[in-house]
């Protein structure tokens, strides 16, 4: 009977791959079935655009400080496009978060788990997508306004954006993500729109908070939305840096990232 060198052995062991299985590949692949969801595109590109010609666009010529439209000042319709802007990012957030628990109830995060994908990148991975889709969402809309007659400085411009993409991509992925992993199957997506409109109603997105009764604007300034539009709507309103309104962002971040990662951990221990 012959022996059997170490290099005829059968090797059980799988190699890791680099960056724990990350690739632009999949990232791709995860954002085109985002952009075939017609659901999805509704809710975060085409429903901020619409809102915004329906209810922005005709205040262009109202200023919303001392400085008249007419000599550079912002419009309400400018305020109101950044808000639809953040709305429409927050949303897509959410729903690639929420998006976990589809693939949990089909069984595609167990399949994943027999693949050397390492589980956090593949969490990674959707919150990459979800930004992307955001961003998306904010393009639309700024081109909207663009379009309407909505006049900025590039600093506005830029600053407006980048603002509210990120701090509401950030927040609100994490959100998703804690939702989708600890509700099952298509409740996560239904839960997480509902929880997203009553934020931006009570936290100033849809119309400002100084419009608010006193209980309501007490209430505002504790939600996750109201830092974000505060932050973002600042390039505009020409209002001083806000640290309530940072620290609101931070604290919600680290909130939901707890969340995330303790119901991620308690899903990737079942069999």
């Amino acid at each position: 009977m012959t022996g059997t060198s170490s290099t005829d052995r059968v090797q059980l062991d799988r190699r890791v791959p680099p960056f724990g299985g990350f690739n632009l590949t999949y990232l791709g692949i995860e954002l085109k079935r985002k952009l075939r969801n017609r659901r999805t595109l509704i809710f975060t590109v085409a429903f901020p655009v619409v809102m915004f010609i329906v209810v922005g666009a005709r205040f262009l010529t109202i200023p919303i400080t001392s400085t008249p439209v007419s000599q550079g000042g912002p419009s309400v319709a400018a305020y109101i496009m950044v808000s639809m802007a953040v709305y429409g990012a927050m949303m897509s957030a959410t729903q690639t978060g929420a998006s976990v628990a589809v693939e949990r109830a089909q069984g595609w995060s167990r399949q994943l788990r027999l693949t050397p994908l390492n589980p956090f990148v593949n969490v990674i991975i959707k919150m990459i997508a979800g930004m992307l889709l955001g961003l998306l969402a904010v393009v639309a809309t700024y081109i909207t306004g663009a379009i309407a007659g909505v006049h900025l400085t590039p600093v506005q411009w830029i600053a407006t954006g980048l603002i509210g993409w990120l701090l509401a991509s950030a927040v609100f992925t994490t959100l998703g993500l804690m939702v989708g992993y600890m509700v099952p199957g298509e409740n996560a997506a239904q839960v997480t729109s509902l929880v997203i409109v009553i934020l931006s109603f009570i936290g100033g997105i849809f119309y400002p908070i100084n419009n608010m009764p006193d209980f309501l604007q007490t209430i505002a300034k504790f939600t996750p939305v109201y830092g974000i539009g505060q932050l973002a709507r600042a390039p505009l309103t020409g209002d001083a840096f806000d640290i309530w309104a940072l620290v609101n962002v931070i604290v919600w971040f680290g909130i939901f990232l707890v969340g995330t990662v303790y119901f991620f951990r308690r899903d990737t221990k079942r069999v």
